[in-house]
C-alpha cells in the first residue's frame, strides 16, 4: 500500500511547512515585554525571563527535527569570515571616531556651534501642532539598536520553524559581510571632513584629551578659520602660508610597537588629568564609548534597515512593515534627541538599502543557480527514463552531457561573482587602511 506521497521543492528536497504568523507574534511580543522597563519594571523582570526561556525551548525542541542542517553547516565558513570582516571594520571605525574627536581639541568642539537643522526644525513644529499623545509616542523609547540585533537573531533561528528560508547562518553572513561594508564607506564618509557635534557638550563629557588642536590642525586648519580672507588666499595659492600660533607641546606616551597611535587618538597628558597616567592605548580608545563627530552616516540607522531589510527579504508581511514604522521611528528621534543631524540619518535609510542589494548576489544567485540546475535535471528526467527505457545510450550521454555543461556554466559564473565581490571588498578594506595609515604617518 502507498502513502501519501510528499510533495517536494524545486531542489528536490521535502518542503518546510511554515508556521506563517509565529515569527511575528514572537518580534512583537518580544518589543511589548521589552518595553515594559519603561512602565512597569517590575513586570519586566517577571516576563521577559519566561519570554526567553519558551523562546529557547522551543528551538531547542525543534532542533532535532530540523531537515537542512548540511546547508547550515556549509555556510559556517563565510559566516566566521564574514564576522573577522566585520570586526576589522569595527575597529577602523574605532581609532578614526577617536581622531576626528581629538584632532580639533576640546576647545573646539565647545564653542563650534552646531549645523543648522531643518529635520529638527520640523520635529519642533510638530510638537506645536500635533495632539500630545503622538508628540509622547514620537518620543518614546520604543526600540534601541539591541532591539534590532535581537530581531535579526530571531529572523535567523527562525529557520527552524520554516518561517525563513534556510541557511540561518547564511542569512547572518551577509548581514555580518553588509555591515561590514557599511562601516568602512562611513569611516571613509565622516574622516575626511569633521563636522561640529549635534550636541556641543559631547566631546567634553566623554573624552580627555588637550583642548589645543592638534599639530596638523595647527598647520592647515586653524589659522584660516577666523578671517574669510585668508581663506580666499588659501584658495588662490594652494598651499598652507599662515604662521603656526603658540600652542603647548603635545604630550608623547610610550607605547612601544603601538607608538603610531599616538598621533590618532592623542592621549590625555597626565599633567592636566592626574588619573590618566601611565595609560594604555586601549584604555584611551575604549574610555570615550562611542564619537561625537562620527557623523554622516548614522550608524544606528544603518543597523536598524539592514534588520528590516533582512526581515523584509526573508519574511514578507504585517511583521516586516512593523519594523519598518519602527525603523521610521528610530530614525526621527535620532533627530530630535540629536544624537545625528537629519542628513546622517537620511544618508544611513538608503545606504542600508544600497547595501542589501549589493550583496544580494553572493547569496541570492547562488540559490537561483541551485534551483535552474534542479529544474532543468527535473525536465530532463523524462527524456532520461524514455532513453533507459529505449535502450538508446548515446542519448543518454547526450543529456547527462548536458546537465554537466549546465553545472560547469553556473559554477564558473559563481566564481566570477565571488571574485567581484572579493574584488569589491578588497578595495573598500584596502582605501580604508590607505586611509588610516596615512593618518598614522601624518
Amino acid at each position: 500500500m502507498g502513502g501519501k506521497r510528499q510533495s517536494r521543492s524545486t531542489s528536490g528536497e521535502p518542503k518546510w511547512n511554515p508556521l506563517p504568523n509565529a515569527l511575528g507574534i514572537a518580534a512583537v511580543t518580544y518589543i511589548a515585554v521589552d518595553y515594559l522597563r519603561e512602565l512597569n519594571p517590575p513586570l519586566h523582570e517577571k516576563l521577559q525571563p519566561w519570554l526567553w526561556g519558551f523562546l529557547a525551548l522551543a528551538c531547542a525542541l525543534r532542533a532535532p527535527f530540523y531537515p537542512y542542517w548540511k546547508r547550515e553547516v556549509r555556510s559556517i565558513g563565510p559566516f566566521v569570515l564574514s564576522v573577522f570582516f566585520m570586526l576589522g571594520a569595527l575597529t577602523i571605525e574605532a581609532f578614526s571616531v577617536q581622531f576626528v574627536t581629538t584632532v580639533l581639541g576640546l576647545d573646539w568642539h565647545w564653542k563650534t556651534s552646531p549645523l543648522p537643522d531643518t529635520g529638527q526644525w520640523l520635529l519642533l513644529y510638530l510638537n506645536e501642532r500635533l495632539p500630545m499623545p503622538v508628540v509622547e509616542l514620537l518620543r518614546a523609547p520604543l526600540v534601541g539598536l539591541h532591539h534590532y540585533l535581537i530581531l535579526f537573531l530571531m529572523l535567523c533561528f527562525s529557520v527552524l520553524f520554516g518561517c525563513a528560508k534556510a541557511p540561518g547562518v547564511g542569512i547572518g553572513a551577509r548581514y555580518m559581510t553588509s555591515m561590514g561594508i557599511g562601516r568602512l564607506l562611513r569611516v571613509m564618509t565622516f574622516l575626511p571632513t569633521i563636522l561640529p557635534s549635534a550636541r556641543p557638550w559631547c566631546a567634553h563629557a566623554r573624552f580627555r584629551t588637550a583642548n589645543h588642536p592638534h599639530p596638523w590642525a595647527q598647520k592647515y586648519f586653524t589659522p584660516y578659520t577666523s578671517d574669510p580672507e585668508l581663506v580666499r588666499k588659501l584658495l588662490k595659492l594652494d598651499e598652507a602660508f599662515a604662521p603656526v600660533g603658540d600652542y603647548p607641546p603635545e604630550f608623547v606616551p610610550n607605547w612601544g610597537s603601538m607608538q603610531f597611535l599616538v598621533n590618532i587618538l592623542r592621549p590625555p597628558d597626565p599633567a592636566v588629568y592626574p588619573n590618566t597616567k601611565n595609560e594604555s592605548w586601549f584604555t584611551t580608545l575604549k574610555r570615550a564609548g562611542g564619537g561625537c563627530n562620527d557623523l554622516i552616516f548614522s550608524g544606528h540607522i544603518l543597523v536598524s534597515v539592514l534588520t528590516a531589510m533582512a526581515w523584509t527579504e526573508a519574511y514578507p508581511g504585517w511583521t516586516s512593515c512593523i519594523i519598518w514604522v519602527l525603523v521610521l521611528h528610530s530614525a526621527q528621534r535620532e533627530i530630535r534627541e540629536r544624537h545625528h543631524y537629519s542628513t546622517d540619518v537620511t544618508a544611513g535609510l538608503y545606504m542600508g538599502i544600497f547595501l542589501w542589494w549589493l550583496t544580494s548576489f553572493l547569496w541570492s544567485k547562488n540559490d537561483e543557480r541551485k534551483a535552474r540546475r534542479a529544474k532543468l535535471m527535473m525536465r530532463k528526467e523524462d527524456a532520461l527514463v524514455k532513453a533507459a527505457k529505449d535502450g538508446d545510450i548515446e542519448k543518454i550521454r547526450t543529456i547527462l552531457s548536458d546537465v554537466e555543461k549546465a553545472g560547469e556554466e553556473s559554477l564558473r559564473l559563481e566564481t566570477r561573482e565571488k571574485i567581484i565581490a572579493g574584488t569589491i571588498l578588497g578595495v573598500t578594506l584596502g582605501m580604508a587602511l590607505l586611509a588610516f595609515v596615512w593618518t598614522a604617518n601624518g
